[in-house]
């Protein structure tokens, strides 16, 4: 049985269909599925450069009353950028939250106005040099949606390596890029070493659901 297929109650389908809020069965298993919470009251108790801290206090869809600190923040993009020949963009980059140099996929900020196609392509094009021939967004994620409300639109880019352009970092940045054969990369994250869960989210998707 193909990977992206299950047999579910019966039938064959497929696991983009058996997980999409639009089959027919969803709700008859999760009632509360996509519902949202009633917010009673809002208090933002810290804010950054990067983000903002609110404790919320809310009634669930379920009826609970609940307390939670949510950690704001601006919508993202990662980028899984393929060569015709089959090279990913992989970009190495120092990250606080590891406290590490880090592997992973191009990635970046919606900054205010934006589409994500369009900080897709402005992202890659800064970081890399590498300019799009094509864009569209596979899907989306959630980053930590337990305290967090930040979301990762996973692109698909096409581009040409031959044609290459400046890279414009930002002042307190500085990020290594370099082409990968997808199978390699692939192998990275069978191996831990690639490990970001937005690079592991869009190589999946990408090979589920598109290639």
């Amino acid at each position: 049985m193909p990977a992206a297929l299950k047999l579910y109650h019966g039938q064959l389908i497929s696991c983009q269909t058996l997980f999409s809020s639009d089959y027919k069965g969803d709700h008859k298993m999760f009632k509360t599925w996509h519902q949202s919470g009633k917010i009673l009251d809002d208090k933002n108790v810290y804010k950054g450069r990067v983000f903002s801290v609110d404790q919320l206090h809310i009634q669930t869809p379920d009826g609970l009353k609940i307390e939670r600190d949510l950690i704001k923040t601006d919508p993202t993009i990662t980028i899984l950028a393929l060569s015709p020949d089959g090279q990913v963009v992989m970009s190495s980059e120092y990250r606080a939250g590891v406290n590490g140099d880090s592997v992973s996929l191009p990635a970046g900020i919606v900054n205010p106005g934006e589409t994500s196609e369009q900080a897709a392509v402005r992202e890659l094009r800064e970081e890399t040099g590498y300019v799009a021939t094509s864009v569209i967004k596979m899907t989306r994620i959630t980053s930590s949606e337990g305290f967090m409300d930040q979301f990762a639109d996973l692109m698909l880019i096409k581009f040409n390596p031959e044609e290459r352009v400046q890279r414009h970092f930002d002042k307190d940045e500085f990020v290594n890029s370099e082409l990968v054969p997808l199978d390699q990369v692939i192998e990275w994250i069978k191996e831990g070493k690639v490990n970001t869960a937005q690079a592991v989210s869009s190589i999946g998707y990408y090979m589920m659901f598109i290639k």
